[in-house]
């Protein structure tokens, strides 16, 4: 029989294979890419620092190279201001909105403190409220009854930590009245940043600020007598489409749409004696500052809403849709004025007629029922759609909305009674 030949390996080849050293040579390579997983963290977040404070400086340049509204002025790293030390807030705020916002992620920091580079001294906390620890160790609040109101909004910031901090600094405050502060003021805000999300390609430069007079009233109990603006105004800048537009807003509860409120940015210089956008060549900033296209700003209104018929204009007991909601409830005759901008027929055969603005944001609704259609001689919907028309009856609340019920044409007048 033919025997075969028996091998044996030495024993170091062995020992290489054996399980307990190769968990040790993979848990080694493990803690090496963990390792470097971890340098690498480390270097994005020291480059994404550097970035930052890039971009910071470049807010700062493209400020001054568009003009700001005072040779003297406080720069702080992504805003610019000039302080007005009579009414204890700013004149006016320059900042840049970047597209950087659609995916910035840094929250409200609420870090309220006074700015240290104004060197006479903000607004404090105090301007605003008193608090004192209870004995239960929970704060009591004593509020003057204004909001601490954002000129330069936190929001426009939340693509750099450092700029949204700062702005948190009093110069950037001013006592705004709740529901304007949260209201139209709030929606304005939103619209511009909105604007930055459709218009990605581009950054917009903003100055903002109360309208500031030698007799506003004052918060009296606040240390240091911080003035109640009657106004505000904010102007926007797009320089790569080459348009602008203003608005100025009361500071108190507003319920015309935001576009009542906007005007030309030549309209917001003349009311505040201020320059805006001063380095550019003077043609061309005027033909940027002296014109707005509202439709281009306001999403809604390129959507097919109006703006509400100006008040003043009309004839006696003819009312815009923002005055006739006072009517609401109150069972008197009146003419409500304005642009069918939408209508529908419901399932039971009635027509619904939305003034202004449409469904879901509907202002004013005219209702017309199904029996009494036969009192017309055309269709209500194809005739009146897109016109403005003034509709007479008495005015109720329907599911939250002014709706006035008609019965008749006679009660409908086609054209704008303004213009007669």
């Amino acid at each position: 029989m033919k025997k075969t030949a028996l091998w044996f390996w030495p024993l170091p080849f062995l020992f290489f294979f054996s399980p307990t050293a190769s968990t040790q040579t993979l848990e080694g390579e493990q803690q090496r890419i963990e390792t470097q997983l971890t340098q690498i963290d480390q270097q994005k977040t020291q480059l994404n620092g550097q970035l930052e404070e890039i971009k910071l400086r470049m807010v700062q340049r493209d400020l001054e190279a568009i003009g700001l509204p005072s040779a003297h002025f406080i720069q702080h790293s992504a805003m610019a201001l000039e302080y007005s030390e009579p009414h204890e807030q700013a004149r006016w705020v320059a900042h840049i909105i970047l597209p950087d916002i659609a995916s910035g992620t840094v929250s409200r920091s609420n870090d309220f403190r006074p700015d240290p580079k104004v060197t006479t001294g903000s607004a404090t906390e105090a301007d605003y409220f008193l608090k004192k620890m209870k004995p239960d160790s929970i704060w009591e609040y004593d509020g003057f009854g204004y909001d601490r109101g954002h000129l330069a909004p936190s929001a426009d910031f939340r693509w750099s930590a450092k700029a949204l901090s700062e702005s948190y600094f009093y110069s950037n405050m001013s006592p705004q009245r709740a529901e304007f502060n949260r209201g139209k003021w709030a929606e304005l805000e939103s619209i511009l940043r909105d604007y930055i999300t459709n218009h990605p390609q581009t950054q917009l430069y903003v100055v903002t600020g109360p309208v500031l007079e030698d007799s506003l009233p004052v918060i009296e109990r606040g240390v240091n007598r911080v003035a109640i603006p009657r106004f505000y105004y904010k102007v926007a800048l797009d320089m790569a489409n080459g348009r602008s537009i203003g608005f100025v807003m009361p500071n108190a509860a507003l319920t015309y749409p935001i576009e009542h409120y906007a005007v030309s940015v030549d309209e917001v210089e003349r009311i505040t004696g201020l320059d805006f956008f001063n380095r550019l060549d003077d043609e061309r900033e005027a033909a940027l500052e002296n014109k707005i296209d509202k439709a281009v700003w306001l999403p809604t209104l390129a959507k097919g809403d109006a703006e509400p018929l100006v008040q003043p204009d009309l004839p006696p007991n003819h009312f815009n849709t923002i005055v006739a909601t006072r009517y609401a409830g109150k069972g008197e005759r009146i003419s409500v004025c304005g642009k069918v901008v939408g209508s529908r027929y419901s399932r039971t055969g009635n027509l619904w007629l939305n003034l202004d603005k449409q469904f879901p944001n509907q202002i004013f609704s005219v209702f017309i029922r199904k029996k009494d259609l036969v009192n017309f001689s055309y269709d209500p919907k194809l005739e009146l759609e897109y016109q403005v028309v003034c509709f007479e009856g008495t005015v109720d609340i329907f599911n939250g909305t002014p709706t006035m019920n008609l019965e008749r044409e006679e009660d409908v007048r086609i054209g704008n009674p303004s213009k007669r």
